[in-house]
């Protein structure tokens, strides 16, 4: 496909290292030549200095006739803009990032007139994230394939989940609810596990299960806690202002802290569910007067990483349940653990995600069967929802008789309504959808899997 990415900034890094080595023609647009001129050098791409909206830039980038058009600028309405012309210039397909909440409903409603094929807000994906964590007090993260049929959960086994001690093939046989383990992270290995594989305190297991039996599962292991009810975070950002919205919605009892005076009087004036507080979010004294060893959860969402880390320690060493941690900088991830950080959130990787998925899904009409994809561990490994959209020769095949690939399994089959968690026995027909996790990369059809 021809892709066009205008703003070259965090996100469109993250994107172009995920499909740079797919087989895409690739032009970036960016105002900084010097940002051109290192993607140039770094990745096999064309570059065009200059203004994304501008007509001249976009002929100069041949944008005319392209399969789709990225629009991940810091303005929204250069990002809207752009992704008009390039529209009226004949693109297919345009996404566009707008992160101003009194924006979003508004291009949702008006987003064909405008010629965007798809809207992601950074900030709002990334407050759905965090609310799905505090849902679900014992899920590190969430994922959902089939229309929310299936869920991809990530769990910590921790001192007094069941689990520990237990093989895969003892865990079928000890628990009634059907789950499939798809990877598991042991300190820095990833392990794509098989049926001898022994649970052990401190694993981070990822599984698929049907979304309905979750609860029943982590029941079984000793893993459901109690709701999480009163909240406090820490920033006021656009992150912030959505996750406070939603939450004060669903009734938890919110503190909010913002440092900057007049977006805390701003804030107190639009959310009037939700405490707000003026004040230095990071000073030690300021939580405790606030109240915060009697808090369920804690969320870190300043704007600058070591802030959210030190808070966030000092949360988990005030005995809070849950602990949140906005971390935007790659640099940090390989310490996060030996900290202590086991819950965290980057809005970059998450936006990324979605367009990468997006991405994958537009090429199933040019061969690619990927409808859903997903990238976990540090992207590590991939979890892809396939379509078994045309016969092959291992369909209705027990699945004991594939030769499948290494490090590589099939997570769940879904056949119209019903959802299968897969044994030896099961197979795949036509029409299905097959959900798949492993640690190859670039898989665009479901024969991929095969030797």
């Amino acid at each position: 496909m021809r892709i066009v990415i205008i703003g070259f900034g965090s996100i469109g890094k993250a994107i172009l290292k995920a499909i740079a080595v797919d087989d895409h023609t690739i032009t970036i647009i960016d105002e900084n030549k010097d940002v051109i001129e290192s993607a140039i050098e770094k990745y096999d791409v064309f570059g065009v200095a200059g203004n994304g909206a501008c007509v001249d830039i976009q002929k100069e980038a041949k944008i005319k006739g392209a399969d789709l058009v990225i629009a991940l600028t810091q303005s929204d309405e250069l990002n809207v803009f752009a992704c008009l012309v390039a529209k009226k210039a004949g693109v297919k397909n345009t996404v566009a990032r707008v992160r101003n909440p009194h924006y979003s409903k508004q291009i949702m409603d008006m987003k064909d007139e405008l010629g965007i094929s798809m809207i992601v807000n950074p900030e709002k994906d990334t407050a759905t994230e965090i609310l799905n964590m505090i849902s679900l007090p014992s899920i590190m993260q969430a994922e959902y394939f089939a229309r929310g049929k299936v869920m991809l959960a990530e769990i910590v086994v921790e001192k007094k989940c069941s689990l520990i001690g237990e093989t895969l093939i003892s865990m079928n046989r000890r628990f009634a609810t059907r789950v499939l383990v798809c990877a598991v992270q042991r300190d820095d290995e990833v392990i794509i596990p098989t049926g001898n594989f022994m649970f052990c305190e401190g694993d981070r297991v990822y599984f698929t299960s049907d979304a309905a039996s979750l609860r029943s599962f982590l029941t079984e292991i000793n893993l459901v806690n109690s709701p999480l009810k009163n909240i406090m975070i820490v920033g006021g950002g656009r992150i912030g202002f959505y996750l406070a919205e939603e939450l004060s919605r669903k009734k938890h009892n919110i503190k909010l802290i913002e440092s900057n005076k007049e977006e805390a009087e701003r804030l107190a004036e639009t959310l009037p569910r939700v405490t707000v507080i003026h004040g230095n979010g990071t000073r030690h004294d300021l939580l405790l007067e606030e109240g915060i060893e009697a808090m369920d959860a804690f969320v870190a969402l300043t704007n600058i990483d070591e802030e959210n880390l030190v808070v966030s320690m000092f949360a988990n060493k005030m005995n809070v349940k849950k602990t949140i941690t906005q971390i935007k900088s790659d640099d940090l991830y390989d310490i996060l653990g030996e900290l202590g950080i086991e819950n965290n959130v980057s809005p970059q990787e998450i936006v990324a995600n979605r367009i990468i998925s997006y991405i994958r899904a537009l090429a199933n009409n040019r061969g690619s069967n990927v409808l859903t994809l997903y990238r976990l561990v540090n992207n590590q490994v991939e979890a892809l929802e396939f379509s078994a959209k045309k016969q092959e020769k291992f369909y209705n095949k027990p699945l004991r008789e594939l030769k499948i690939k290494e490090n590589c399994l099939i997570a769940c089959i879904i056949r119209e309504n019903e959802v299968i968690i897969p044994d030896g026995s099961s197979t795949i027909m036509l029409g299905d959808n097959v959900i798949v996790v492993t640690a190859h990369k670039n898989f665009d059809d479901l024969t991929d899997i095969l030797e």
